[in-house]
């Protein structure tokens, strides 16, 4: 293969699917995805973080216009602010979807600029649809591409997410081939987001996917409007690959394309934490209901885990925030041993000076596991090992943390999951009932409408 050619095969792929070419499967779990990246955005959209964003917006954008935010009491704004601010309330609350392949959260930056500019420019549902099939394949792609070499400086969702943004964006805009090409170059050269800020328990996760997703969609309009870019910004020689990875994946931007769709790829999370901490964290439920172990009676417990979950996880240890507990595995863990879960009501300031959990965390270590780093990150296994105060030693293994396209959540399961955490961001049934409807009504919609009314 020629260098350029994945890219350019790529390109006519998305800039040339319609929406009947999809198959129902596919559809269906957009739906899915599009009701659960709605309960995250909402559950985010009172964090302190969030109102920077909001403030941002309301001071630089208009304060009324035709795309919506979670924000306040729901009001429009132009497309770029509400992708902005959409894009930071569905990542905050570590509850938004995740592709464990290319370790990457597609939802969070796909979604709000593919919503936003469905609205503004009175795209159909369907359309609306079919915009974020492709921004995912995009973004999924991409990141699978990059690799881990690149996971392990740049945050995948604020870099590959750009660029899938764009593309989301270039399809509600109808745009050709070469336009398709011009956003996703435009794209590309902004794209950005390091790991640093872990160990700060800054708030850059949050900038990372606002920016990946409003300057995903300023790549798409510029582009429409003939803004040139980058013709390789994957595949040149001083393009992306080169600059931010160390060991690229041309074929996995083609690899199955239009018979490997990367929406049925992707995972829900159930627990509201970093997805690296999932696999050990539904291993320990497992060993703890297995076999009736209580809390006092755990000694030590040793999560084996996958190299880049340590490189992750490793600078969050000591949870000086309740963000930053998100990414401790001795924190999430606690809470699965003494709570049962480590859902989103349990992350904030009384848990974090629980003196329980705090004891309990210094019980908890990390270990590199050699089965678990071949399966990464194709597979995400769970693997504790527990030790008891009577001497025993139990161990546990799950091969699909709850959530993954293995052990997916049914409808049902779906839904509570976003009238639970949407109730954490002040938001009652009455809003996300009605919600869930109008998505589930999409293909049928000449005009995609406001999702929620306060």
């Amino acid at each position: 293969m020629q260098p350029g050619e994945a890219t350019d095969q790529l390109i006519a792929f998305c800039s040339q699917l319609t929406y009947d070419a999809i198959p129902q499967p596919v559809i269906e779990r957009t739906q899915d995805l599009l009701i659960d990246w709605m309960g995250a955005a909402l559950a985010g959209r009172s964090s302190r973080a969030v109102h920077v964003f909001e403030r941002f917006a309301n001071t630089m954008g208009p304060t009324s216009g035709a795309s919506q935010t979670v924000t306040g009491q729901f009001r429009g704004t132009s497309p770029f602010f509400a992708a902005l601010v959409n894009g930071a309330a569905s990542h905050v609350v570590e509850q938004d979807d995740v592709h464990n392949g290319a370790v990457f959260h597609p939802g969070t930056v796909v979604i709000p600029s593919a919503l936003a500019m469905a609205q503004a420019q009175g795209a159909s549902g369907s359309t609306l649809l079919l915009s974020i099939v492709v921004g995912y394949e995009v973004g999924v792609r991409i990141g699978r591409f990059l690799g881990q070499s690149h996971y392990k400086t740049f945050h995948t969702t604020g870099t590959a997410g750009t660029l899938a943004s764009a593309a989301a964006g270039a399809r509600i805009l109808q745009l050709n081939a070469e336009g398709f090409r011009q956003a996703v170059g435009s794209a590309g050269t902004q794209a950005a987001g390091l790991w640093e800020f872990l160990r700060d328990a800054a708030d850059s996760k949050q900038l990372h996917t606002a920016k990946a997703a409003s300057d995903g969609l300023l790549a798409a309009y510029a582009a429409d409007w003939g803004l040139t870019a980058a013709r390789q910004i994957l595949e040149g020689e001083q393009a992306m690959g080169r600059g931010m990875s160390s060991n690229v994946h041309p074929d996995a931007l083609i690899h199955g394309l239009g018979e490997r769709w990367a929406i049925l790829e992707t995972s829900l999370k159930w627990h509201a934490s970093c997805r690296h901490t999932h696999p050990s964290a539904d291993a320990l439920h497992h060993v703890i209901k297995t076999y009736n172990i209580q809390p006092q009676s755990i000694e030590a417990v040793t999560a084996h885990v996958h190299r880049a979950a340590i490189d992750v996880l490793g600078p969050a240890r000591a949870a000086a925030t309740p963000h930053q507990a998100k990414f401790s595995m001795p924190f999430v863990l606690s809470l699965i041993a003494l709570r049962g879960h480590a859902s989103i009501d349990d992350f904030n300031d009384v848990s974090l000076h629980d003196p329980q959990i705090r004891a309990f965390m210094e019980r908890v270590t990390m270990v590199e596991d050699a089965e678990v780093e071949a399966a990464y990150p194709e597979r995400w296994i769970g693997k504790v090992t527990v030790k008891t105060t009577e001497g025993s030693v139990v161990k546990g293994h799950i091969d699909a943390p709850l959530g993954d396209p293995d052990n997916f959540l049914s409808r049902d399961q779906i839904r509570e999951k976003a009238l639970r955490i949407a109730h954490f961001g002040d938001c009652p049934p009455h809003v996300v009932d009605p919600a869930i409807q109008r998505i589930l009504q999409l293909e049928h919609l000449d005009t995609v409408p406001w999702l929620w009314q306060s």
